[in-house]
Formats: structure tokens, C-alpha cells, sequence
């Protein structure tokens, strides 16, 4: 048995994710990707390790038993209310070897470093420079990345840092919560990249990957989004039942600057094109909508949709990655990762 199995066996999962004296927490991973993110990072004993996203404790008291009495794990969550109870739970199970602490997790923790491995279980902007600087040479990064600059594009990556440099070993699907500046309090909206959003008469909203050409009122983002609620035109997928990991890594790899992600029901994602006058999307329920049956974003869309099938539905896994220095953002310094066939 490899040594996160022989870990999960020692540390209680249910008494991270439903302890009594806090109750269930909704801000946690599915225990089957912790240990499959986990496997990939490798942690020996005796690393120093940091994390990024406290949530339940649960992957945290994972990376304590990992790296052994002679290891030190730094979790930080942007939630004082997570990190402050995960603290107690692991003081309460006698674990010596790990600190959490509230933070911005973007810009590392400089505190503790350098580390030998990194792992994130929320999704950044991009890669941050700060995280490539804090780990040593040779060490590991594991953390969901965008691949597009709109909501919920993303994959996990593993990478290398060699000579101060991020190397992209592999990548495979998943994602997680964006990281943000302060705890989120609605689960159902995006974290970032959201530019126009409805509360009435019930909740939507979309994300154009063309937001630099809309001007300062969001006309472009209130337009298409309106065309995709009123009076849109419906018609089914004609496919095979999508597969959405597939779909929407395709969709990012191919959309340009004019790819959509827009919620225009509960529950259900949707991406395409769009234009300040014309909108076409696929819904996570096969159905596709535009704003008319001779929309040229439907035209657009199709022809998405003919390359994906032709393709082979492609998985993420088989894209080449690369890592694309920013030098344009202004919050975060870093690199994008972007994919190509």
C-alpha cells in the first residue's frame, strides 16, 4: 500500500469534516481527489510542506502523517473561522507538526519557507511567482490553474520548479473554489471574472473572455447575457451526452478571446461565444441556447462543438501545457497556463 492509503487509515476523515464541537464544513474536497493530488505530490517525511486552502483539516492531518514527527506542514485559508478550528482539531488529535494560519494563501507565506512541496485546494488567478519563489529547487507544486480567464476553466497541474523556473510535468482534470481576498460567503456565484450579474428576478450571470473591449458599463456583458434569457432560441445537443471536463478544456483551448461562461440556472454551467450583439452557449444539460437560430455565435458555437467530436473529445491530459509569463497584472505577478492540441 503506498504511503497516502496508509495515511488515510490513521487519520480520521469524519472527525475533520463533522466534528461535533463545529458541525459539517462545506468548504471541503471530495476525499478521493485529496488523495489522488496528494499521491501526485509525493510527500516524503521530513519535508516542509505548505498548503493552500485549510478547509475541513482534513487534507492538512493527511500532510502531518505524510511527513512524519520530523516534517512541518503551513496550511493557510483566507477563513479565520476554518483555520482557527482546524488548529484545535489537530491539537486535540496531538499533532505537533502543523500550523494553520489565516492569510492571503496567493502570496505564500515567506515565514515558513522554503518548501519542498506545494499544494493548493483553491484555484488562483495564475500561477503566483511568490509560490515558485518559496519552493526549492527540484520541489513539486500541485494546484488547479485557469486555462482561460473565465470562472471554472481549469485543470491540476503538476509542476516541477527547477533553476528558480516552473516546469509543467503533467495535467489532469479537477478544479476547486477560486482563492480570494476574503472568505467567500456565496458558493453558487464565481469568485472572479463574473461581469455582469442578475439577482432578478432570479440569479444569473456571464463571463466574456473579451472584457477589456466592453466599455466601463458592462453593455457588452448585460447584452449577452439578456439575449441568453429572453426570448432565446432552444434546441437540443445532438451528441452523445456531453462530457463536461472534456468540453469545457476543449472550449478554453479553442474560444479565443471570445469564449463565454455564462450560470443561467441553478445548478448548471454554460459556455460558447459571444459578441456585444450575439450569444450562443451550451448548457451542462445539453441543451444549447442562442440568441437566434441564425445567431453567428450559434454558427460559432457548432463549429466548436464539430471540432471537439472530430477531435475525439479529447481529455486534458492529452494537450500540450504551457506557462505564459504575465507582466500585465496588476494584483498578482506569475504565469498563465495555457493548453494546446
Amino acid at each position: 500500500m503506498t504511503a497516502v492509503p496508509l495515511a488515510a487509515e490513521t487519520v480520521p476523515e469524519r472527525h475533520y469534516t463533522h466534528h461535533e464541537g463545529r458541525g459539517a464544513t462545506v468548504h471541503r474536497s471530495n476525499p478521493v481527489v485529496i488523495h489522488r493530488e496528494l499521491t501526485t505530490l509525493d510527500v516524503r517525511p521530513g519535508m516542509n510542506v505548505a498548503e493552500f486552502g485549510t478547509g475541513s483539516g482534513y487534507s492538512g492531518g493527511l500532510l502531518a502523517e505524510l511527513v512524519g514527527p520530523s516534517g512541518t506542514v503551513t496550511s493557510l485559508d483566507i477563513d479565520r473561522y476554518l483555520s482557527v478550528w482546524a488548529n484545535l482539531i489537530h491539537f486535540e488529535r496531538g499533532l505537533a507538526n502543523i500550523r494553520c494560519f489565516t492569510a492571503d494563501g496567493t502570496v505564500g507565506f515567506p515565514e515558513r519557507a522554503p518548501y519542498d512541496r506545494m499544494v493548493a485546494w483553491c484555484t488562483p488567478p495564475l500561477l503566483p511567482k511568490t509560490w515558485v519563489d518559496q519552493t526549492v529547487d527540484g520541489g513539486l507544486i500541485v494546484a488547479p490553474l485557469p486555462i482561460a480567464a473565465v470562472p471554472n476553466m481549469t485543470v491540476v497541474a503538476k509542476i516541477r520548479v527547477i533553476g528558480g523556473q516552473p516546469v509543467v510535468e503533467a495535467v489532469f482534470t479537477g478544479g476547486y473554489i477560486e482563492a480570494t481576498t476574503s472568505p467567500k460567503d456565496n458558493l453558487d456565484l464565481p469568485g472572479r471574472w463574473v461581469d455582469w450579474e442578475n439577482r432578478i428576478p432570479a440569479p444569473s450571470w456571464i463571463s466574456i473572455a473579451w472584457r477589456e473591449r466592453d466599455n466601463w458599463r458592462h453593455t457588452g456583458a448585460r447584452t449577452a447575457l439578456k439575449l441568453l434569457l429572453k426570448n432565446a432560441h432552444t434546441e437540443p445537443y445532438d451528441g452523445p451526452e456531453a462530457d463536461w471536463p472534456s468540453w469545457r478544456t476543449y472550449a478554453a483551448a479553442t474560444g479565443g478571446p471570445q469564449l463565454t461562461m455564462a450560470g443561467l440556472s441553478p445548478d448548471l454551467w454554460a459556455i460558447g461565444h459571444s459578441t456585444p450583439t450575439t450569444a450562443a452557449v451550451l448548457q451542462q444539460d445539453a441543451t444549447i441556447i442562442a440568441d437566434a437560430p441564425d445567431s453567428p455565435s450559434l454558427a460559432v458555437l457548432r463549429g466548436w462543438l464539430e471540432g471537439w467530436e472530430s477531435a475525439g473529445r479529447p481529455a486534458p491530459e492529452t494537450y500540450t501545457p504551457a506557462l505564459i509569463r504575465d507582466e500585465d497584472s496588476q494584483a498578482i505577478s506569475g504565469w498563465n497556463l495555457r493548453l494546446t492540441r
